[in-house]
């Protein structure tokens, strides 16, 4: 039986230990590595040898979509893994188009992570029940493109957080920014998309489903 090495990337102790705690159970699965940030990700990745990356998309510094981006730049057949907060319908599309080989919401990651670790270690991409569905109602969708899709990733977060109801220090304790980063990002935004006040933005974001 191959073993496969896991490296994992959350900033929060917790979930580190969590998924470490889950994987230890399983007979070919170990974790040999953790980072708690982009840069240190990428500096084990140079350093030794690893299967499958699980990454956290909300990291502290840079945006995990971007830290996927050097990962995929420098290691293109290592699969990566995505875990996030945020529904599949807000990141999942984004991600798999940056390189991951799958997306998991951290609430039913405990149901679809071993599986989801084999898959894509064999050089396969792990679909959920519910992205599957989402691409599913996305192929039966008129093809075209939507102002929000040239956002940056961090001024995306920005929109859909601003529309879920979150203030400017939960998105900033959301995003490990400081209030001032986000106020930028939120300008940005703003600008790109030229939205005038919150309640343009966030009528924006419900008929577009970018909020749950």
């Amino acid at each position: 039986m191959k073993m496969i090495n896991v490296l994992v990337v959350d900033d929060h102790s917790i979930i580190r230990k969590g998924i470490h705690l889950l994987l230890q159970d399983t007979p070919d699965l170990r974790v040999t590595g953790e980072a708690e940030s982009g840069m240190e990700a990428l500096k084990l990745v140079r350093e030794n040898h690893y299967d499958v990356v699980l990454l956290d998309i909300n990291m502290p510094g840079e945006h995990g979509i971007d830290v996927l981006k050097k990962l995929k730049a420098s290691h293109p057949d290592l699969p990566v893994v995505i875990l996030s907060m945020y529904s599949e319908q807000e990141y999942a599309m984004r991600s798999l188009k940056a390189g991951a080989s799958a997306y998991l919401n951290k609430q039913s990651a405990l149901t679809d992570l071993v599986a989801a670790v084999r898959q894509v270690a064999s050089g396969k991409r792990f679909i959920s029940a519910d992205l599957a569905l989402q691409l599913a109602e996305n192929l039966l969708q008129p093809q075209h493109e939507h102002p929000h899709q040239a956002l940056s990733h961090r001024e995306y977060q920005t929109l859909c957080l601003i529309a879920s109801g979150k203030k400017l220090s939960e998105m900033a304790e959301i995003m490990s920014l400081s209030a001032k980063t986000v106020s930028v990002y939120r300008a940005r935004m703003m600008e790109k998309m030229h939205f005038r006040t919150n309640a343009e933005m966030i009528h924006y974001a419900i008929t577009h489903n970018l909020v749950t």
